[in-house]
Protein backbone atom coordinates (compact mmCIF):
# COMPACT_ATOMS: atom_id res chain seq x y z
CA UNK A 1 0.00 0.00 0.00
CA UNK A 2 1.73 3.32 -0.90
CA UNK A 3 1.13 6.08 1.24
CA UNK A 4 -0.56 8.83 -1.14
CA UNK A 5 -3.65 5.66 -0.90
CA UNK A 6 -3.73 6.78 3.33
CA UNK A 7 -7.58 8.08 3.85
CA UNK A 8 -8.14 10.94 5.36
CA UNK A 9 -10.14 9.50 8.06
CA UNK A 10 -6.57 7.09 9.20
CA UNK A 11 -5.36 10.46 9.47
CA UNK A 12 -7.86 12.62 11.57
CA UNK A 13 -8.02 9.31 13.77
CA UNK A 14 -4.40 9.19 14.28
CA UNK A 15 -4.12 12.73 14.93
CA UNK A 16 -6.87 12.38 17.63
CA UNK A 17 -4.65 9.63 19.16
CA UNK A 18 -1.58 12.08 19.13
CA UNK A 19 -3.84 14.59 21.01
CA UNK A 20 -5.55 12.19 23.53
CA UNK A 21 -2.30 9.97 24.21
CA UNK A 22 -4.68 6.81 24.36
CA UNK A 23 -6.74 4.73 21.76
CA UNK A 24 -9.71 4.79 24.37
CA UNK A 25 -10.28 8.45 25.07
CA UNK A 26 -9.53 8.72 21.23
CA UNK A 27 -12.10 6.79 20.38
CA UNK A 28 -14.37 8.50 22.80
CA UNK A 29 -13.87 11.65 21.60
CA UNK A 30 -14.64 10.60 17.58
CA UNK A 31 -17.76 8.33 19.05
CA UNK A 32 -15.77 5.40 17.09
CA UNK A 33 -14.87 1.56 19.03
CA UNK A 34 -11.50 1.22 20.20
CA UNK A 35 -11.52 -1.47 17.93
CA UNK A 36 -12.24 0.65 14.45
CA UNK A 37 -9.32 3.13 15.89
CA UNK A 38 -7.01 0.32 16.00
CA UNK A 39 -8.03 -0.57 12.46
CA UNK A 40 -7.44 3.13 11.02
CA UNK A 41 -3.64 3.12 12.51
CA UNK A 42 -3.08 -0.13 11.72
CA UNK A 43 -3.65 0.96 7.99
CA UNK A 44 -1.89 3.67 8.53
CA UNK A 45 1.43 2.19 9.55
CA UNK A 46 0.99 -0.14 6.74
CA UNK A 47 1.25 2.21 4.56
CA UNK A 48 3.90 3.98 6.36
CA UNK A 49 5.93 0.45 6.43
CA UNK A 50 6.96 1.40 10.04
CA UNK A 51 5.39 2.27 13.20
CA UNK A 52 3.92 5.32 14.05
CA UNK A 53 3.21 5.31 17.67
CA UNK A 54 4.98 3.86 20.85
CA UNK A 55 2.30 1.79 22.54
CA UNK A 56 3.19 2.09 26.51
CA UNK A 57 1.28 1.13 29.62
CA UNK A 58 0.16 5.12 30.40
CA UNK A 59 -0.60 5.38 26.58
CA UNK A 60 1.13 6.39 23.36
CA UNK A 61 4.31 7.88 22.04
CA UNK A 62 4.80 9.59 18.67
CA UNK A 63 7.78 7.23 16.63
CA UNK A 64 10.13 9.43 14.73
CA UNK A 65 7.95 7.83 11.42
CA UNK A 66 4.74 9.08 13.94
CA UNK A 67 6.47 12.58 14.17
CA UNK A 68 7.25 13.01 10.44
CA UNK A 69 2.88 11.86 9.76
CA UNK A 70 1.83 13.92 12.30
CA UNK A 71 3.92 17.27 11.21
CA UNK A 72 2.43 16.47 7.37
CA UNK A 73 -1.21 15.81 8.87
CA UNK A 74 -1.74 18.41 10.49
CA UNK A 75 -1.88 20.75 7.66
CA UNK A 76 -3.65 18.58 5.19
CA UNK A 77 -6.49 18.02 7.57
CA UNK A 78 -6.63 21.84 8.29
CA UNK A 79 -6.47 22.41 4.15
CA UNK A 80 -9.81 20.37 3.95
CA UNK A 81 -11.35 21.78 6.82
CA UNK A 82 -10.07 25.19 5.58
CA UNK A 83 -11.88 24.48 2.11
CA UNK A 84 -14.88 22.79 4.10
CA UNK A 85 -15.38 26.26 5.68
CA UNK A 86 -15.06 28.09 2.79
CA UNK A 87 -17.25 26.28 1.02
CA UNK A 88 -20.28 26.82 3.64
CA UNK A 89 -19.99 30.33 3.28
CA UNK A 90 -18.13 30.54 6.55
CA UNK A 91 -14.81 32.81 7.45
CA UNK A 92 -11.88 31.83 6.21
CA UNK A 93 -9.16 29.81 8.36
CA UNK A 94 -6.84 32.78 8.10
CA UNK A 95 -9.15 34.84 10.29
CA UNK A 96 -9.88 32.00 12.88
CA UNK A 97 -7.16 31.20 15.74
CA UNK A 98 -7.44 28.40 18.08
CA UNK A 99 -6.08 28.47 21.54
CA UNK A 100 -5.96 26.22 24.30
CA UNK A 101 -5.92 27.50 28.21
CA UNK A 102 -4.73 26.18 31.62
CA UNK A 103 -7.82 26.29 33.75
CA UNK A 104 -7.08 29.36 35.94
CA UNK A 105 -5.87 31.60 33.21
CA UNK A 106 -10.05 31.60 32.41
CA UNK A 107 -10.79 33.49 35.21
CA UNK A 108 -9.00 36.58 34.09
CA UNK A 109 -5.99 36.14 31.48
CA UNK A 110 -8.69 34.96 28.89
CA UNK A 111 -11.76 36.83 28.82
CA UNK A 112 -9.21 40.12 28.89
CA UNK A 113 -7.24 39.11 25.80
CA UNK A 114 -10.19 38.68 23.83
CA UNK A 115 -11.99 41.39 24.83
CA UNK A 116 -9.19 43.52 23.73
CA UNK A 117 -8.37 41.27 20.34
CA UNK A 118 -12.50 41.78 19.47
CA UNK A 119 -12.36 45.58 19.82
CA UNK A 120 -9.25 46.00 18.03
CA UNK A 121 -9.98 43.54 15.47
CA UNK A 122 -13.52 42.31 15.65
CA UNK A 123 -13.07 40.18 12.24
CA UNK A 124 -10.89 37.99 13.84
CA UNK A 125 -12.26 34.90 15.36
CA UNK A 126 -10.62 33.13 18.20
CA UNK A 127 -12.05 29.43 19.47
CA UNK A 128 -10.97 28.24 22.72
CA UNK A 129 -10.34 25.08 25.16
CA UNK A 130 -9.52 24.23 28.37
CA UNK A 131 -7.19 21.39 29.34
CA UNK A 132 -4.46 20.10 31.65
CA UNK A 133 -0.42 21.28 30.20
CA UNK A 134 0.05 17.83 28.93
CA UNK A 135 -3.35 17.97 27.14
CA UNK A 136 -2.17 21.11 25.66
CA UNK A 137 1.01 20.42 25.10
CA UNK A 138 -0.40 17.31 22.91
CA UNK A 139 -3.03 19.26 21.01
CA UNK A 140 -0.21 21.72 19.83
CA UNK A 141 1.69 18.49 18.19
CA UNK A 142 -1.41 17.26 16.64
CA UNK A 143 -2.03 20.78 15.04
CA UNK A 144 -5.60 21.14 16.67
CA UNK A 145 -4.80 24.40 18.16
CA UNK A 146 -2.15 26.94 17.34
CA UNK A 147 -1.52 28.58 20.85
CA UNK A 148 -1.27 27.42 24.54
CA UNK A 149 -1.36 29.01 27.56
CA UNK A 150 0.94 26.26 30.05
CA UNK A 151 1.72 26.59 33.43
CA UNK A 152 5.01 25.62 34.72
CA UNK A 153 6.23 25.20 38.28
CA UNK A 154 9.64 24.52 39.12
CA UNK A 155 12.19 23.46 38.41
CA UNK A 156 10.23 24.86 34.85
CA UNK A 157 11.42 21.87 32.33
CA UNK A 158 10.70 21.82 29.00
CA UNK A 159 7.09 20.54 28.90
CA UNK A 160 7.80 17.56 26.86
CA UNK A 161 10.90 15.80 24.98
CA UNK A 162 9.32 15.78 21.57
CA UNK A 163 11.07 17.04 18.15
CA UNK A 164 11.31 19.83 17.47
CA UNK A 165 11.38 21.72 20.40
CA UNK A 166 7.91 23.49 21.32
CA UNK A 167 8.42 27.67 21.16
CA UNK A 168 8.00 28.76 24.46
CA UNK A 169 7.66 32.52 25.87
CA UNK A 170 7.37 33.06 29.76
CA UNK A 171 4.36 35.47 30.36
CA UNK A 172 4.59 35.50 33.87
CA UNK A 173 6.24 34.70 37.30
CA UNK A 174 4.70 34.54 39.99
CA UNK A 175 4.07 33.90 43.91
CA UNK A 176 1.89 30.74 44.87
CA UNK A 177 -0.62 31.74 47.47
CA UNK A 178 -2.79 30.60 49.78
CA UNK A 179 -6.71 31.07 49.76
CA UNK A 180 -8.15 31.01 53.25
CA UNK A 181 -11.88 31.29 54.38
CA UNK A 182 -12.76 34.93 56.08
CA UNK A 183 -13.45 33.17 59.34
CA UNK A 184 -10.79 30.68 59.94
CA UNK A 185 -8.18 31.18 62.19
CA UNK A 186 -5.39 31.85 59.67
CA UNK A 187 -7.32 34.93 58.15
CA UNK A 188 -6.48 36.62 60.83
CA UNK A 189 -3.28 37.64 59.48
CA UNK A 190 -1.83 38.62 56.33
CA UNK A 191 0.86 35.46 55.92
CA UNK A 192 0.85 32.01 57.47
CA UNK A 193 4.15 29.53 58.40
CA UNK A 194 4.18 26.67 56.28
CA UNK A 195 4.15 24.95 59.48
CA UNK A 196 0.55 26.00 60.57
CA UNK A 197 -0.96 24.00 57.00
CA UNK A 198 -0.81 20.36 58.98
CA UNK A 199 -4.17 18.79 59.97
CA UNK A 200 -5.62 21.40 57.12
CA UNK A 201 -8.24 20.35 54.87
CA UNK A 202 -7.68 21.03 51.37
CA UNK A 203 -9.80 21.79 48.19
CA UNK A 204 -7.60 20.01 45.16
CA UNK A 205 -8.46 19.19 41.43
CA UNK A 206 -8.34 15.73 41.05
CA UNK A 207 -4.90 13.82 40.53
CA UNK A 208 -4.92 11.59 37.76
CA UNK A 209 -1.37 10.42 35.90
CA UNK A 210 0.45 12.97 34.44
CA UNK A 211 -1.20 15.95 36.39
CA UNK A 212 0.03 17.21 39.70
CA UNK A 213 -2.44 17.75 42.16
CA UNK A 214 -3.47 21.44 41.57
CA UNK A 215 -5.02 23.29 45.26
CA UNK A 216 -2.92 21.36 47.88
CA UNK A 217 0.04 23.53 49.12
CA UNK A 218 3.22 21.84 47.42
CA UNK A 219 6.43 19.88 49.65
CA UNK A 220 3.54 19.54 52.75
CA UNK A 221 5.41 16.90 54.91
CA UNK A 222 2.17 15.17 55.73
CA UNK A 223 -0.08 13.11 53.55
CA UNK A 224 -2.55 16.30 52.95
CA UNK A 225 -6.38 15.51 54.19
CA UNK A 226 -8.40 16.65 50.75
CA UNK A 227 -12.00 17.09 51.45
CA UNK A 228 -12.77 17.80 48.17
CA UNK A 229 -11.68 17.63 44.87
CA UNK A 230 -13.10 19.84 42.25
CA UNK A 231 -11.40 21.07 38.79
CA UNK A 232 -13.09 24.60 38.21
CA UNK A 233 -10.92 27.08 40.13
CA UNK A 234 -13.75 29.82 40.51
CA UNK A 235 -15.80 26.94 42.22
CA UNK A 236 -13.14 26.20 44.16
CA UNK A 237 -13.04 29.57 45.35
CA UNK A 238 -16.28 29.52 46.28
CA UNK A 239 -16.20 26.11 48.71
CA UNK A 240 -13.50 28.19 50.67
CA UNK A 241 -15.69 31.24 51.08
CA UNK A 242 -18.52 28.50 52.38
CA UNK A 243 -15.56 27.66 54.72
CA UNK A 244 -15.10 23.84 52.74
CA UNK A 245 -10.97 24.33 53.43
CA UNK A 246 -7.71 25.96 51.80
CA UNK A 247 -6.60 26.02 48.62
CA UNK A 248 -3.65 27.10 46.40
CA UNK A 249 -4.27 30.59 43.86
CA UNK A 250 -2.11 32.52 41.63
CA UNK A 251 -1.56 35.74 42.18
CA UNK A 252 -3.20 36.92 39.12
CA UNK A 253 -6.18 35.12 40.77
CA UNK A 254 -6.17 37.70 43.52
CA UNK A 255 -9.06 40.15 41.41
CA UNK A 256 -11.61 36.95 41.19
CA UNK A 257 -11.75 35.93 44.36
CA UNK A 258 -15.37 36.04 46.10
CA UNK A 259 -16.28 37.77 48.95
CA UNK A 260 -15.38 35.21 51.93
CA UNK A 261 -11.93 34.61 51.20
CA UNK A 262 -8.81 36.23 51.96
CA UNK A 263 -5.45 35.45 50.17
CA UNK A 264 -2.52 35.09 52.16
CA UNK A 265 1.62 34.63 51.46
CA UNK A 266 2.94 31.19 52.96
CA UNK A 267 6.40 31.81 54.81
CA UNK A 268 8.95 29.29 55.16
CA UNK A 269 10.65 26.74 52.76
CA UNK A 270 11.02 27.53 49.09
CA UNK A 271 9.06 30.52 47.21
CA UNK A 272 6.83 28.53 45.18
CA UNK A 273 6.63 30.23 41.99
CA UNK A 274 4.41 29.39 39.11
CA UNK A 275 5.15 30.69 35.29
CA UNK A 276 2.62 31.67 32.70
CA UNK A 277 3.78 30.54 29.46
CA UNK A 278 2.82 30.78 25.45
CA UNK A 279 3.44 27.84 23.92
CA UNK A 280 3.33 27.19 20.05
CA UNK A 281 5.35 24.76 17.35
CA UNK A 282 8.46 26.35 15.95
CA UNK A 283 8.09 28.49 12.86
CA UNK A 284 6.17 31.63 11.70
CA UNK A 285 2.66 32.75 13.57
CA UNK A 286 -0.04 33.19 11.11
CA UNK A 287 -1.59 36.68 11.61
CA UNK A 288 -4.25 36.29 14.04
CA UNK A 289 -2.74 34.15 16.11
CA UNK A 290 -0.17 36.63 16.34
CA UNK A 291 -2.42 39.59 17.02
CA UNK A 292 -3.83 37.21 19.65
CA UNK A 293 -0.28 36.16 21.36
CA UNK A 294 0.13 40.50 21.65
CA UNK A 295 -3.37 40.44 23.35
CA UNK A 296 -2.12 38.35 25.69
CA UNK A 297 1.02 39.63 26.02
CA UNK A 298 -0.90 42.30 27.32
CA UNK A 299 -3.37 40.92 29.44
CA UNK A 300 -0.83 39.37 31.46
CA UNK A 301 1.56 41.55 32.56
CA UNK A 302 -1.25 44.26 33.71
CA UNK A 303 -2.68 41.65 36.71
CA UNK A 304 -1.03 43.01 39.78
Amino acid sequence: MDFSDVSLIALRVFREVAERGTFTSAATALGYTQSAVSRQIASLERAAGAPVLERRREGVRLTEAGQVVLRNAAGVLDQIDATARELAGLPAAGGTVRLGWFPSAGAVVLPQAIGALRRSHPSIAVTTREGSTPALVRALRAGSIDLALIASAPPFRPPDSESPALALETLAERSLRLAVPAGHPLAAQDSVDVAELRGQRWIAAPAAGEEQLMGVWPGLDERPQVAHTVRDWLAKLHLVAAGAGLTTISTSMASAVPPGVRVLTVRGGPEELRRTILARLPGRMSGPAALLADALRAAVPGLG
